[in-house]
């Protein structure tokens, strides 16, 4: 394999050590939002410091090892950490997961824990062993339960069995339809009582007209996992006071190795060891400066924050070269360093921020001016400039447009408290320097333009991230087949995956329709057949190859944020699958619109009566014979470094 594949390699290590059970039963917010637990870990939850399994502490991993600062703990010991020696401590959670899942430590002189006596002990009353088994087996769904729990399957024991036996306690739902931890929190009496949830439900809690959860809906379900901003800020502190910093003598590259200019980069991660869509645009951006021999230094937090980082809040900062990982050094070093690379070189020096969460204001002035750059380009692949919810959405929510800061409207958000933070330090970083101000589209730019309190940039423009190129070739389908109708990318609530779930599971015996998730990894329990895609820097047209490949007639690609871009929105216009979404889906309902590429739909019930009445069909490639496109992607900042000059 070449070098290329260990990000794959290092993905799929993680997927087989994170146990999602242990996530779900912790972190109560995941549970409440229907978010894919594997996903949210890795995009933002190793990020607030939270533990992967039960055998495994992040935050005594790093205060032990503090070379692992700067990333994912977890990926550092699967990584490397393992063969050197280092060795995990168990989560501060574990207890109380043990204590959720009905494992708790037996006393002293008591018997070991037998299937057989659980069993016994955990029925509902008056229910005997055999007469539980043949209730849930008419209930039951042995092909969700080995969808959703993959090790059951491999290790080829009776899922019936195994849920009855160790799989409820683990919080192992038994079909699509059952929840345990819905029912157990809707009906507590039945959590204290210790039996099995699922049984209990079929036995007594159906006659009796038990609620199965509380009907918040999935809008509801998130707003009553948020936690509040000052919490995950304070969470984001405690991490960064284990985080190390390496020698000055490590940055000796920048001033040793010069060539025909440098462009430093800002971003929230490192874009080496992560993916997704900014770390893709500044995978190409790097390529880009290398090919024309522009030397690169990006800067990102060792330890991610949800906001930007408060003066008061000091840490160091992280350093990738010329497209390799330096490591973690003290702000003071890095200015010296680029200070002492200005005096030998000199030469031109250009910088692009991508996103500042993570970083002190104060601290980014004096490193640009260190490096002797004033004048760069501010990307809005969000709307962190404009808010700490940098989605633009009330509680995480419903897109709410920005309105004046310090209004109602604020104060009742859980993003209120960050919005005086954002709003003045990129008003600081506007006035400071000279700043183009970036779009990826006309969408995301007019939305920053209509916020009230919205900083003012030297120059403005939109350069989109691909453009659809024709190719002359038509799509064909088969108009009797049903309608394969996919969910794109990462299953997270703020692009739509509760309201997909929502229409698989109820049209999910519907003969007319097949339900597709194409991404990296299978979503445990998703009501959708899943095909593995990975796009990378190496493979950009991954997903549009494979939406061909499949057939795919319809994306739901129904974000509830503005998206400033959706690459997710580009791949399926040009595979030829329609796209159908909301008006709140920013560019995604403007590319639609704009292209003729499907239909931007008022709400999630028009969306559902489409398939209720099968209006959804005269979607099919086979009706439309849509053309074929190849996507050409932009240079990003590299196309617009001649405007610097």
């Amino acid at each position: 394999m070449g070098q290329g594949d260990a990000p794959e390699r290092t993905r799929r290590a993680l997927a087989a050590a994170f146990d999602p059970v242990f996530y779900r039963t912790v972190y109560d917010d995941v549970a409440r939002a229907g978010i894919d637990p594997f996903r949210h870990y890795t995009e933002t939850g190793w990020r607030e410091g939270r533990d992967p399994t039960p055998w495994f502490s992040a935050a005594a991993y790093l205060d032990r090892y503090p070379e692992a600062s700067g990333g994912d703990p977890f990926r550092h010991y699967l990584d490397r950490g393992w063969r050197e020696g280092c060795e995990p401590i168990a989560s501060p959670h574990r207890e109380r997961f043990l204590e959720r899942a009905g494992a708790r430590r037996r006393p002293e002189g008591s018997e070991a824990f037998s299937p057989a006596r659980a069993l016994d002990a955990d029925l509902p009353a008056g229910l005997g062993r055999a007469e539980a088994r043949d209730l849930a087996a008419a209930a039951f769904d042995p092909g969700f339960y080995l969808s959703a729990w993959p090790d059951v399957a491999a290790a080829g024991l009776d899922p019936l069995d195994h849920f009855l036996q160790t799989g409820w306690r683990e919080g192992r739902d038994p079909s699509r339809d059952f929840r345990l931890a819905d029912y157990l929190e809707v009906n507590p009496d039945v959590a204290a009582a210790g039996v099995n949830p699922f049984l209990h439900w079929l036995a007594a809690g159906r006659a009796e007209g038990r609620p199965l959860r509380f009907d918040l809906g999935f809008r509801g379900r998130i707003v009553a996992g948020l936690v509040p901003l000052t919490e995950r800020m304070e969470a984001a502190g405690r991490a960064g006071l284990a985080a190390r910093t390496g020698h000055a003598s490590g940055l000796a590259p920048i001033s040793g190795e010069v060539g025909s200019g440098l462009h430093i980069t800002f971003s929230h991660d490192d874009f080496t060891a992560r993916v997704g869509g900014v770390q893709l645009c500044l995978q190409t951006e790097s390529a880009g400066l290398a090919r024309r021999d522009i030397d690169h230094l990006h800067l990102f937090p060792p330890v991610p924050w949800p906001t930007l980082r408060p003066a008061r809040k000091a840490a160091p900062v992280g350093v990738v070269w010329k497209g390799r990982t330096l490591g973690t050094f003290a702000v003071a070093d890095l200015a010296a360093a680029l200070a002492d690379r200005r005096a030998r070189a000199g030469g031109r020096v250009t910088f692009a921020i991508h996103s500042l969460l993570g970083h002190e204001v104060g601290e980014t002035l004096d490193l640009l001016a260190a490096a002797g750059a004033r004048r760069g380009l501010f990307w809005a692949h969000d709307f962190a400039g404009l808010c700490a919810g940098y989605h633009l959405m009330r509680d995480e929510a419903r897109d709410c447009g920005a309105p004046p800061a310090g209004s109602a409207a604020c104060r009742i958000c859980v993003f209120g408290p960050g919005r005086d933070l954002h709003l003045t330090g990129h008003r600081r970083l506007f006035e400071a320097l000279e700043l183009t101000l970036v779009a990826p589209s006309q969408a995301a730019l007019d939305t920053w333009n209509a916020a009230p309190d919205a900083p003012v940039a030297r120059a403005q423009l939109v350069h989109p991230h691909a453009r659809l190129a024709p190719s002359g070739r038509r799509a064909e389908g088969d108009p009797e087949a049903p309608l394969k109708v996919a969910f794109l990318g990462m299953p997270s609530a703020s692009k739509g995956w509760p309201v997909f779930t929502d229409l698989a599971h109820r049209f999910r015996e519907d003969s007319r329709y097949r339900f597709v998730r194409l991404g990296s990894a299978a979503a445990p329990g998703a009501p959708a057949d899943h095909m593995d895609v990975s796009v990378t820097a190496d493979n950009p047209q991954a997903m549009r190859q494979a939406l061909e490949a499949a057939g795919i007639d319809v994306a739901v690609l129904w974000s509830l944020c503005r998206e400033t871009f959706s690459f997710a929105a580009y791949e399926a216009a040009a595979a030829g699958a329609a796209i159908l979404t909301g008006p709140d889906s920013g560019n995604i309902a403007a590319f639609t619109r704009a292209g003729g590429h499907g239909l931007v739909l008022r709400d999630e019930a028009t969306l559902f009566a489409q398939f209720e009445s099968g209006a959804v069909r005269h979607l099919s490639r086979a009706a439309r014979r849509p053309e074929i496109c190849e996507i050409t992607f932009s240079g990003m900042s590299v196309d617009l470094l001649e405007a610097l000059s």
